[in-house]
Order: structure tokens, then sequence, then C-alpha cells
């Protein structure tokens, strides 16, 4: 543990830098360009000064999603965690809102007077600078002290993140954070974050025993209890079509579905099925034709995040188009809802660093140049720099 004096001396120097005295690089370096990066972010989210805890929303529990299950069977040892060590454990989905809490009799009010409990929303553009947000926004462990916190309601927290990552789809899927006060800052809270991401991690993994993992954007892939299983790009399309109608179909829906208007005969899509249930097994029903499995996929994921209000979590995860080859009917009109979605979130964002980070991986994305344009100035070189989108 770090000595008493030294803490002190850290949270003023951080106090100084906050208020804007002490700025000098010789000062600066004793700040993570992340935080430096959070508080200017902090700052223009125009965050209401009389906030003094996270807004709060329901959890919906009626659909638990992965990281939700996976919860269930580790959330002894987690809460054993927070008892011993004096903390609070939350655990975040991937937009910053908290799914799950255990704190300690140490840290338990503290926590439910700033709303760290489940359903809080800690977002940085809600709340600013916080190690939960930081660390999604990252995708790296870290640690925010004490007066590095935006919200004054935690400035006497230190925090420490680490991020929880799928093991099969290697997608970020939430965040673990432990917090206890400042003066118990210990230098090896950040391993003990990464430990609880790592239990978390093991959980999902042993949660995957019946689990379909759909990927359709770049390559389509499709992964059952964690291995690939090779298919034809037919049957993943009708393997997509099966996840986005749960009630599942019958032939004759699914034949119109997959080929719309197409001389394709019924006994073609009758094989397909036959090899799909050689594959699938009990997984696979027929009549009508459904999937009795748990199913991911990374056109849901950006649908969720949607949902949800996630907009810089849906841009980071649409790296392709959906299905780019499918002429699926049933599909193509779910990928123009899909990207309709998309730019309507684009265009309703003012949020530039988000949607210049979209535009580095989808330099086609002409609304994120657009909106771009409306919010940098003229004058400015960025401004100038996103002309050359317009000519592609």
């Amino acid at each position: 543990m770090i000595g008493h004096r030294n803490l002190i001396k850290i949270r003023q120097q951080i106090e100084r830098l906050r208020e804007g005295s002490s700025r000098s690089i010789q000062h600066a370096h004793q700040i993570s360009q992340s935080i430096l990066s959070s508080w200017t972010r902090s700052k223009l989210a125009n965050i209401p000064i009389e906030r003094k805890s996270a807004p709060l929303i329901s959890i919906d529990k009626r659909q638990p999603n992965i990281l939700q299950r996976a919860l269930l069977s580790c959330q002894d040892e987690l809460q054993h965690i927070a008892s011993q060590s004096s903390m609070v454990v939350a655990v975040g989905d991937i937009g910053s809102t908290i799914l799950w809490t255990a704190a300690s009799k140490k840290m338990q009010v503290a926590a439910e007077n700033a709303n760290f409990i489940e359903g809080g929303q800690w977002s940085e553009d809600v709340v600013g600078t916080n190690a939960l947000a930081l660390t999604l926004k990252t995708q790296k462990s870290c640690c925010v002290f004490s007066m590095e916190h935006y919200l004054e309601a935690v400035q006497d927290w230190v925090c420490y993140a680490a991020p929880i990552i799928d093991p099969f789809s290697k997608q970020l899927v939430g965040v673990v954070d432990l917090s206890t006060t400042w003066k118990s800052h210990n230098s090896l809270g950040v391993l003990a974050a990464e430990r609880c991401a790592s239990i978390l991690q093991h959980s999902l993994m042993d949660s995957y025993r019946e689990y379909l993992y759909i990927r359709t954007l770049n390559t389509p892939q499709i992964s059952l209890n964690g291995h690939i299983v090779d298919l034809t790009p037919r049957q993943i399309e009708i393997i997509c079509i099966l996840t986005l109608s749960p009630q599942g179909m019958n032939l004759e829906n699914l034949h119109h579905a997959l080929y719309g208007d197409r001389p394709i005969s019924m006994g073609t899509l009758k094989a397909e099925m036959s090899q799909l249930k050689d594959i699938f097994g009990q997984f696979l029903t027929s009549r009508p034709y459904k999937f009795k499995i748990d199913i991911d996929a990374d056109f849901l994921q950006i649908e969720k995040a949607l949902d949800a209000g996630y907009i810089e979590t849906a841009l980071k995860l649409y790296r392709g188009v959906f299905l780019v080859k499918t002429e699926s009917p049933f599909l193509c009109a779910w990928r123009d809802c899909l990207e309709s979605r998309l730019s309507e979130a684009i265009f309703n964002s003012n949020n530039s660093d988000i949607l210049l980070k979209h535009l580095s991986h989808s330099p086609d994305a002409v609304d994120a140049v657009e909106r771009l344009m409306e919010l940098i100035p003229q004058h400015h070189l960025a401004h100038q720099n996103l002309l050359k989108y317009q000519k592609i």
C-alpha cells in the first residue's frame, strides 16, 4: 500500500492540475494521457454541475445477455472478493451501465449515494471521467484516483477497472470495476480488477457449452460451442434468417425469405435443411424450423447497442457490411434497416471524436462525413481533410 503522505501529495497535485493552476509539462506527466483526454471530453459534454450521482435506469432481466448469464455462476466469488477487500465490485455492460454490484460494509452507503449500483449509468458523457467508462473506451485496464474523477461524489474514491473479453468472439462484452476509498489505494488494484475479469471470462467459457456465435461482418463465420463450423454461404444465410426469426419459420416462409421470387425448388431448400440438421442435431428443430440454443451475433450486438443508445459502441462494432454478398430479400431488408438506424444515430451525434474513429474504419461512410462537416468549423484543418472523403 502506498504511504498516506504520498497519497495526499498525489491528490493535491491532481487537484491543482484540475483547477488549471499547474499544467506545466513538469507536473502534467504525472497524469496519464488517457485521463487528460477524458477530462477534456468531460468538459465538452456539458455535464450538469449539480449532478451528485449517476442517473439510474431499470435493467431488463427477461432476456439476459451472455454476460448476465455468466454472472450467475460467479457472483458468489465476486461477492467474497468485495467483502474481503473492503471494496465495491461492479460489472458493467458495453455502454457503461452497471448490471450487478457487490459492496462491502465499508463502501455500501457511498456506492448507494453515488448510484454506483445496478442500473447506474456511468458513461463518460453522463458523469465524466471514471474508470469503468475509461476502460470501455480504451479497452485497457486502468486506475482512476481520487480527484481524477470528474464527478464530485466519487472524488474520495480510487477505482480500478479491467475489460471483459469474450473468449470466443474476442469482442469486448463488458467491464469489471473495483472501488474503495482513496486512502486505501493499492498499486496491485489493477491486477485485482484483471483477476475479476478473468473469473468472468472463465464463467463465459463455461456458459458456451451450448452456444452459437455468428459473425457476419467482413468474413462470415459460425462457431458452435467455441468450434468453427464449416458451412456454405447459403447455410449461413439460413442461420441468420432463423436467428432473426426466433419464433421459427415453416419451409414455405423460409424459402421466400431466402430466395424471394428466384426459381429455386423447394427440394433444394429441404436438402440444405437436412444438412444443417445433421450438423446441429438437437439444436435445430423442424415444424417450424427453429434453433433451440443460446445465440449471439455481431449484428445482434450492434442492434442491442443501438437499442440502448450506445452509439459509440455500435459504430465500433460495425466493421464491415452485414453479409455483403447476400441476395436474400429478408436479409437485404434487415441490412437496410440496420444501416438506416446507424445513419440516423450518426446524424444525431454531436461527438466528432466518435465519428472520426468510425470514418477511419469506414472511409466510405458518407453520412459520417456530412455530419462531421456540420460539426467541425470550416476554418479547422480537420474540415479541409474531410473534403478528400467526399471525392472517394
